[in-house]
């Protein structure tokens, strides 16, 4: 994900613009990663979404899925998570690699993480469009069986009230109509702090993943099956 907060000032309102960075040299549209191969007793998670999990501006290792990983494993939680973030992506473009992602699993994951429609947002695509990509996406692993957590985003306050009337309600609706777990705006915990943000104001640093971890990591275990 490419894009500009101008911040954060008095109110813990985000204000944004659209950058047209290129993605991540590494990355791929088919682009997943994971620290290692996951042993017998180790439940899969598959994580879907844009820059905020492919780790830009981070080390290798840094990512929010690498520090998920790290804390599930302090936890006694034996997981492992498979990292398909790509920076720049879409809800189009992520529902396009859905079956690519999923099919290449060895083990069938037993929660998927989704991230994605910030991009949409700030590119100005229809919230209807976006709405009909990730119910897509849902429907999918629904049909697959597969659990589901989805980190929601909020319309930028310079897309205009009738912007966000249309986009805000995407992420609620869709995780009640599938039954799937919900954290309604996952960079929440980052507003107002700008130590916790890149020099670009949009990506977490090294300890911007921890507090999105820790701020999570709830969420993602009781998503998990028992």
């Amino acid at each position: 994900m490419k894009w500009k907060w101008l911040v954060m000032l008095a109110t813990p309102a985000l204000l944004a613009g659209c950058k047209n960075d290129a993605p991540v040299a590494e990355q791929s549209p088919v682009a997943v990663q994971t620290t290692a191969a996951p042993q017998d007793d180790e439940q899969v998670i598959l994580a879907l979404g844009d820059s905020l999990f492919a780790g830009y501006g981070l080390e290798p290792g840094q990512s929010y899925p690498a520090h998920l990983e790290a804390a599930l494993q302090t936890r006694g939680i034996k997981a492992r998570i498979v990292n398909a973030g790509v920076s720049g992506d879409t809800t189009a473009g992520g529902l396009q690699r859905t079956d690519f992602v999923l099919n290449d699993q060895a083990q069938k994951p037993a929660l998927v993480i989704i991230s994605l429609g910030g991009n949409d947002m700030l590119r100005g695509l229809s919230p209807a469009e976006t709405r009909k990509n990730l119910d897509a996406l849902l429907a999918k692993f629904a049909a697959a069986k597969v659990p589901v957590l989805l980190l929601g985003m909020l319309a930028a306050p310079n897309m205009g009230a009738d912007y966000a009337k249309a986009f805000n309600p995407i992420y609620p609706a869709l995780a009640k109509k599938y039954g799937a777990g919900l954290v309604p705006f996952f960079l929440q915990p980052l507003v107002e702090k700008p130590q916790l943000v890149q020099a670009d104001h949009i990506h977490p640093t090294l300890a911007g993943i921890d507090v999105l971890v820790g701020s999570t990591v709830d969420q993602v275990v009781k998503a998990l099956p028992k």
